[in-house]
């Protein structure tokens, strides 16, 4: 994979992420985790786990990593949207920004080039998956569906009530971007 994009102002990198980047970001994860109903998981992962995911997710896709002075700040990557050969041509995507490093353009980088690298695979659909408060809480807020709406997404459905985290019930919303042409010769 060619990837080596840099922003000068925050100097900032976008690269492959690496088995060793794991640390940081499971630690990026866990804040999350812990602290907020953006990750609907309870548990944080331990390092074994996050590894297999990794692994799992580089068979396949891409999985790359923002950096600044070397730390990890933000990783972003695409998986299997669903299991089965005729959705082959959609891909999930995930996003995580550290939290002190908000707002300096870390998740657009990270997204561009993730959508650069999906296209030659093939992808013609990136999906995310968002939960969403019915007004914004101490755990969630509508921060992250107004990223993906700014940077092209389109909300295209809504479970309503379906994640209980915190004592509370969270929608989730599915969101869409046509990143590739289709085309009947596959």
């Amino acid at each position: 994979m060619n990837i080596m994009i840099t922003n000068t102002e925050n100097d900032i990198k976008i690269v492959p992420a690496v088995p060793t980047d794991i640390p940081e970001m499971l630690e990026i994860y866990a804040y999350y985790v812990k602290n907020t109903a953006i990750s609907f998981e309870y548990d944080v992962p331990d390092e074994a786990e996050f590894m297999r995911r990794f692994v799992t997710v580089n068979e396949k896709y891409p999985f790359l990593a923002a950096k600044h002075d070397g730390k990890v700040v933000g990783y972003a990557y695409a998986h299997e949207f669903i299991a089965r050969e005729a959705y082959r041509f959609s891909a999930e995507s995930t996003i995580y920004i550290d939290r002190e490093h908000h707002r300096l353009g870390i998740g657009k980088m990270l997204y561009n080039e993730l959508e650069r690298l999906l296209i030659p695979l093939g992808i013609t659909n990136l999906y995310a998956c968002i939960g969403v408060p019915s007004e914004d809480d101490g755990y969630l807020t509508h921060n992250s569906i107004d990223f993906h709406e700014h940077i092209g997404f389109k909300q295209v459905g809504v479970f309503h009530n379906c994640g209980y985290k915190f004592d509370r019930w969270y929608d989730m919303v599915w969101a869409e971007k046509i990143i590739g042409e289709y085309t009947t010769k596959r």
